[in-house]
């Protein structure tokens, strides 16, 4: 049983979400709790088209997305029922955790319980709101409260007739106020999968970030600025005097470059913005001073490197007005990855700086790249070209001095080449100031092979053939996020709703929930490792994770759990032939033996066969419903499809609910269907082709 899906496995997701619908309303009829099909089902569609989309995962801010924004815009069903929606969430949350399916990232029962008692207030306000529901629900609430089911046949040409009989009456001021608003969707896109990553500990995390050489000079910039502050010129610069005096202290290497103002020294205007932006100082009567409010921030280095990363995009330069929207996207692309070369990134972030002006022309280009620092003077312009990137060879240099500014008559492609360049240059510059943030690491070396071999997946042609030359070099600019640059991302990852999985985080989590997720999110490599974590803490062993996948009433998921444990533990595939003939999990452990050819389906016992066809009889129940599994009983077995799903039932499998299963939705319709005597139709006889259309039809 999976509880995540592809957007575009539309068939797999309605068919897990017809089997899990189906056992949570036996469920709660079984346990006296309350239940609606129609409000379980928008549950599981409200965490499916979701930004994370797993169907498992519950916490506050998805029980108020469901409770205040989807039920009140798409549910229909009586009032009464609308009422006691957040009780049916609790049926549906307690069915998750009762059978092991809720993802243990999440909120616990206890924490969901309380957070749907928190919302209820609000609940009541949402359902009272008419102009939270949409156009499509506003008609067939409508046509409910006049007592017409529209999924009834019929139905709609019989709502249709008496509305415009004048039949229904209807809010009009209310559609009119639905009809202007546009009706937003609710449905969320959908976001790339993350890889799981592995993080030090808080305190190694803490001390990389006391260690930043940023966060260091912007803790010495502050502190040199004082209450008393630093007297300013009339433009609101330091004086180039005291400019220099502070780049010595801060260690910049800028005091002696030769400029005409404090302005034109790019690191240092660089960190009193940067101070500025997290109001570590700021302009009082012409004078820079320290804000008082900054000092519990410069006494915690880990709080003052998150908000140094999290505003570094925000302060302009060198990407211009792109640069806030594109490092987000370079470094999100980094997350989760070894060594990256630069140029590809800066691929990447052309890209992305091209599309952001649709149809820009030449001219459009050739401004924006002569204007892209306002105001800078010509020895700024000298210092930005000749130091950008420390190191770059003259091959470089000769092609931006030679190219560097165009003439609007330019040719388009020749701009776009420049501009190219330019995005390259400054993410060069970019990276380099990363560096010394400690959010990335930077090294020389050649391309990883992971890089050279998707390229034709995610560029186009001409930059594909431009990268496969430049990443033949061995000698590359390699970069890769930091542990602390990680840390951050992620945490803004989660915030968003995102999956963002971390090798440990599951060390204390049930036994069955461990095992689903990692069956679903983890790859083999950060599976075993979460596994034997989780294995490493006392009273935490292999025969509990057995006795998890025992319990497991859905068999794709004990079938996925068991896999984990085979593929991640060194004795997997031994422990498969330990547990052939266990009474539970023997089935199961056979279908792998079977499918890995340590077992020749032909040698087994009749017993042994029966229990592996229930079991991938019920396998196929699950993936694809009733249907599915008639009509390939009947493509094995053709009339004797019946005998054959009977000889099933009485196989001895474990699986009572499954198996209960199979026989009303299965072998009984068989039974009716293919035993029921046939009744001649006068001028037809056996043999005929009226009865073979029947038969077939």
């Amino acid at each position: 049983m999976r509880t995540w899906f592809e957007p575009e496995e539309a068939e797999e997701f309605e068919a897990a979400k017809s089997v899990l619908l189906r056992r949570c309303l036996t469920w709660a009829e079984e346990h006296g709790r309350p239940a609606d099909d129609q409000l379980i089902a928008a549950a599981i569609e409200a965490r499916h088209h979701s930004r994370d989309g797993r169907l498992a995962y519950w916490d506050e801010r998805q029980i108020r997305r469901y409770l205040l924004a989807w039920v009140p815009k798409y549910v229909v069903v009586p009032r009464e029922i609308l009422e006691i929606a957040p009780e049916i969430l609790r049926t549906y949350l307690h069915y998750l955790s009762a059978t092991g399916l809720r993802d243990p990232r999440g909120a616990t029962f206890a924490e969901a319980d309380e957070a749907i008692t928190r919302t209820g207030p609000e609940f009541q306000k949402a359902l009272d709101d008419p102009y939270l529901q949409g156009l499509a629900k506003f008609w067939a609430q409508t046509a409910l409260d006049h007592g017409n089911e529209l999924a009834d046949p019929g139905a709609v040409e019989d709502f249709r007739h008496d509305l415009n009989a004048g039949h229904i009456r209807y809010d009009q001021d209310v559609l009119d106020k639905l009809i202007a608003s546009g009706e937003p969707d609710l449905e969320e896109d959908r976001a790339f999968l993350q890889p799981p990553i592995t993080l030090p500990s808080p305190a190694a995390l803490a001390e990389a970030a006391a260690g930043s050489t940023i966060v260091r000079r912007l803790i010495a910039l502050a502190t040199w600025a004082g209450k008393d502050g630093r007297p300013l010129t009339r433009a609101g610069n330091l004086s180039l005097a005291a400019a220099r005096d502070l780049s010595a202290l801060l260690g910049t290497g800028e005091q002696d470059l030769q400029v005409r103002a404090a302005a034109d020294l790019p690191h240092l205007s660089l960190l009193l913005a940067w101070a500025r932006k997290l109001r570590l100082v700021r302009v009082t009567k012409g004078r820079l001073c320290l804000v008082g409010r900054s000092t519990a921030l410069l006494r915690d280095p880990a709080a003052l490197w998150t908000r140094a990363f999290e505003t570094l995009p925000e302060l302009g330069p060198p990407l211009g007005d792109f640069f806030e929207k594109i490092l987000p996207d370079v470094l999100n692309t980094m997350y989760g990855l070894d060594d990256t070369p630069v140029l590809r990134l800066a691929e990447t972030a052309w890209l992305a700086h091209h599309d952001f002006i649709p149809g820009a022309d030449a001219e459009t280009a050739w401004q924006a790249h002569q204007d892209r620092i306002p105001g800078a003077n010509a020895e700024t312009a000298r210092l930005t070209h000749q130091d950008r990137i420390p190191g770059a060879n003259a091959e470089t240099a000769r092609l931006t001095h030679q190219n560097r500014i165009p003439g609007p008559d330019a040719e388009t492609a020749r701009v776009r080449d420049l501009a190219r360049r330019r995005t390259a240059l400054d993410l060069h510059q970019t990276f380099e100031v990363l560096a010394l943030l400690g959010a990335v690491e930077l090294t020389r070396g050649p391309a990883p092979e992971l890089c050279l071999t998707d390229l034709d997946d995610e560029f186009p042609p001409e930059a594909v053939e431009r990268l496969r030359t430049r990443l033949a070099n061995d000698n590359l600019l390699l970069a890769r996020l930091s542990p602390l640059a990680q840390h951050a991302i992620r945490a803004s990852l989660l915030s968003e709703g995102r999956d963002a999985p971390l090798v440990g985080e599951l060390s204390a989590a049930p036994p069955a929930e461990l095992l689903g997720v990692l069956a679903q999110h983890y790859p083999p490599k950060e599976a075993a490792e979460e596994l034997n974590a989780w294995l490493s803490h006392p009273g935490q062993d292999v025969e509990s994770l057995l006795d998890a996948v025992r319990a497991c009433p859905y068999r794709t998921r004990a079938t996925a759990m068991l896999n984990v444990l085979a593929e991640a533990l060194p004795q997997g595939q031994a422990l498969l032939r330990t547990l052939r003939h266990d009474p539970i999990l023997g089935p199961t452990a056979l279908t792998f033996l079977v499918d890995d050819s340590e077992v020749d389906p032909a040698a087994l016992a009749q017993r042994e066969h029966l229990l592996l066809g229930a079991e991938n009889f019920l396998i196929l129940l699950e993936l694809g419903g009733p249907q599915a599994l008639i009509e390939q009983l009947k493509a094995m077995a053709g009339r004797d499809a019946y005998q054959l799903a009977a000889s099933v039932l009485s196989s001895g499998h474990h699986d009572r609910v499954g198996l209960t299963e199979m026989h009303d939705l299965v072998a009984e319709p068989l039974r009716t269907t293919l035993n029921r005597p046939f009744r001649l139709i006068p001028g037809t006889g056996p043999g005929s082709q009226g009865r073979r259309r029947r038969r077939n039809r």
